[in-house]
């Protein structure tokens, strides 16, 4: 429950943040940790131009329209949800809320505001199209943080100058969220995975300097994405994606890390536990080996067995919730202080995101991340490149 100086606090600072934005002249966006209140933010830039309509007598109310795009469909219902929490129900009357995947069809369209959650999750080439065929007013984009993919960061910097930003750690000092510890856990391969994973890591090696460019990733995307690329190219590319789909598979389902999920099950009952796994296969395999105290939840249940799955969860008949990445937006259980990464990623926005699922506010917490990494393997890599701007964080030995 929030304490009065922290709703001070953070009236002040989303004050701040939305003012930014209004000299800005109502197009930019908010880069703001978990727990800041990016929706409300939303809400209130959403309601601010809203009530200005409705102000002038020349606009009748047919033509007020605004558009909240988010990126699942829980969100949907999540952000209608804010309107009434904020009593800002009424504007509900003149919004449309979709996801991404439905809103780059649209076409000639014009909003009197546009306001985008979890705007890195808009910016594919396929879901910017949204911004190009359609006109808006007022845009407000908001973020944990700025996306790491060099043309999607241009493309938000283009629709939507950064008008103000606050990082996670700066949101943790000012007690707007819970401080929170990082562990580091390594594992190790059994000699039959790391065999395997030699295997691979030497064809990955070999086609990497197949395609002959210092960023064989980029080129890779390049020569899949030209129709006129030879089919020698094609064929290095597809065994470069190849080999680093295989590599991952090899690290997500170490045997190993099942046995230190277990541990930390058994070190921590009474406690509700998030664990995020890598393939939904491997997620369910955690959930498994930690009956009858864990559910899943990924894109593989359907509507009914996730919502079954977040019930049992918050309620703490099911005190383990086994996820993949689906949990990373929008999920809120501020009892829920553990969290445990069994499956890694390339981006350190991932990690921000699920370091903020476990930081919401509650008194006398402090959040719990444990991550289950395989030494001397890409995930180390990725390890460090996630955590390098986050404070408390401790490598555990072998």
């Amino acid at each position: 429950m929030e304490t009065l100086l922290m709703h001070e606090v953070k009236n002040t600072e989303q004050k701040k943040a939305l003012n930014a934005w209004a000299r800005g002249g109502y197009v930019g966006s908010i880069i703001a940790g978990t727990g800041f209140g990016k929706s409300r933010c939303g809400v209130l830039a959403t309601s601010h131009i809203i009530d200005k309509r409705l102000a002038d007598p020349l606009v009748v109310d047919e033509d007020i329209k605004a558009l909240v795009l988010v990126p699942t469909t829980q969100l949907k219902e999540q952000f209608r949800e804010e309107f009434i929490k904020w009593d800002k129900e009424y504007c509900l009357e003149f919004i449309e809320i979709m996801c991404y995947q439905s809103a780059y069809k649209l076409k000639n369209r014009h909003y009197d505001i546009v306001i985008c959650d979890e705007v890195h999750l808009g910016l594919s080439l396929k879901y910017r199209k949204f911004f190009d065929n359609n006109k808006y007013k007022a845009l407000l984009c908001m973020t944990a943080t700025l996306p790491e993919e060099y043309e999607y960061n241009l493309k938000l910097q283009q629709i939507a100058t950064i008008n103000y930003t606050i990082t996670l750690d700066k949101c943790v000092s000012l007690g707007l969220v819970s401080p929170y510890e990082i562990h580091c856990i390594p594992v190790k391969l059994t000699v039959h995975e790391q065999v395997e994973y030699n295997t691979i890591n030497k064809k990955f090696v070999y086609w990497k300097y197949q395609l002959g460019n210092f960023d064989a990733f980029d080129e890779a995307k390049r020569i899949l994405a030209d129709s006129n690329a030879s089919s020698s190219s094609k064929q290095a590319a597809a065994q470069f994606y190849a080999c680093i789909r295989s590599r991952k598979k090899v690290v997500d389902f170490a045997s190993e890390k099942i046995s230190a999920l277990q541990k930390l099950v058994t070190d921590n009952v009474g406690e509700k536990l998030l664990v995020f796994g890598g393939a939904n296969d491997f997620t369910n395999q955690l959930a498994e080996a930690n009956e009858p105290y864990s559910t899943v939840y990924h894109s593989g249940k359907t509507k009914k067995q996730r919502t079954k799955a977040i019930e049992d969860f918050k309620d703490g008949t099911k005190p383990v919730l086994c996820s993949t990445k689906a949990l990373n937006q929008g999920f809120d259980v501020p009892d829920a202080g553990i969290g445990v990464i069994c499956g890694l990623t390339s981006k350190s926005l991932s990690m921000v995101q699920r370091v903020g699922r476990l930081i919401r506010f509650q008194e006398d917490k402090i959040g719990k991340i444990y991550i289950l990494y395989v030494k001397n393997s890409q995930e180390e890599k990725w390890l460090n490149s996630s955590v390098k701007n986050l404070k408390n964080v401790t490598y555990h030995g072998i």
